[in-house]
């Protein structure tokens, strides 16, 4: 029996914070450089409190403390989101990819260019899984985990290559990340993450169906369940001639033509640069 507390609420409050959170977090790093301070300190405040709420929910098995903990693991990945795409941590190499790049050469540049953020990524996952250790609620951990593997296999399957590399959200001065992207392509590891995703997300709504109406672990499930299903749709959208603008372009600043110059450069850069796939 679908409950409307239980099931229809959390999934609505998933989507409702993944699209309006990606489009503030957009619109902030695509702002001159002059703001990236303020919004760097904003962004820490905002993951400090938390990760004092996943903390504070970690002990309380109840509907607000899931509710809390959802909240406080995605103020903490968009902490890190803005670290990332305002260029404040992202990788050593900040450079286009070599025209003769390809093999391990190519991944270890490619690898090079995100490295910081994914040692943080990793870390924060460790850290709030180790304070969540038998606790009562876990929400916070499981979130962050699930958010960092469907990232990280966005990623790799970029890297590979797929059908559609639109990313009007991507900050202008991290343009040159698009010249190690795989040649536009269809490829098995897209397929098989994508399934992956969806059983997993299977497998939350299952355990969300099966769960008392409209308690704490009901609601975690539903959650859970709403995230993977969005990370899923994410996936399929790099299989399909999708605009990421067309949903998050209310957020995006109108850019100059010396902008649309360079990101058209660096397409032919990715173009010639990455067509020898790995």
């Amino acid at each position: 029996m679908v409950s409307w507390s239980g099931h229809i609420v959390p999934i609505a409050v998933t989507i409702a914070i993944w699209f309006f959170a990606t489009g503030l977090i957009a619109w902030a790093d695509n702002r001159g450089r002059e703001t990236f301070f303020t919004s760097l300190m904003i962004a820490g405040a905002v993951g400090i409190a938390g990760l004092i709420a996943i903390l504070i929910s970690a002990q309380t098995a109840s509907v607000g403390g899931v509710y809390l903990a959802f909240a406080g693991a995605l103020m903490v990945w968009a902490w890190h989101e803005v670290g990332f795409l305002t260029g404040a941590v992202a990788g050593p190499r900040r450079e286009v990819c070599p025209k003769d790049a390809r093999g391990l050469a190519r991944f270890t540049q490619a690898s090079a260019t995100v490295l910081h953020h994914e040692i943080a990524l990793a870390l924060t996952a460790l850290m709030l899984i180790s304070l969540s250790w038998n606790a009562a609620n876990q929400i916070g951990a499981t979130v962050f985990a699930l958010l960092l593997f469907m990232r990280l296999s966005t990623k790799l399957n970029m890297y590979v290559g797929v059908p559609n590399t639109s990313l009007e959200i991507l900050p202008p001065h991290l343009g040159y990340l698009k010249s190690y992207f795989g040649p536009n392509r269809l490829n098995a590891m897209l397929i098989l993450s994508t399934i992956a995703i969806v059983a997993v997300a299977a497998w939350f709504g299952a355990l969300a169906a099966a769960a008392p109406v409209g308690g704490a672990e009901m609601v975690g499930a539903s959650l859970l369940f709403a995230l993977c299903l969005l990370g899923a749709l994410e996936h399929v959208f790099l299989a399909l001639p999708f605009r990421d603008g067309a949903l998050w372009g209310w957020a995006l600043p109108r850019r100059s033509a010396a902008v649309v110059t360079t990101n058209h450069d660096q397409s032919t850069i990715k173009t010639e640069g990455s067509a020898h796939g790995l």
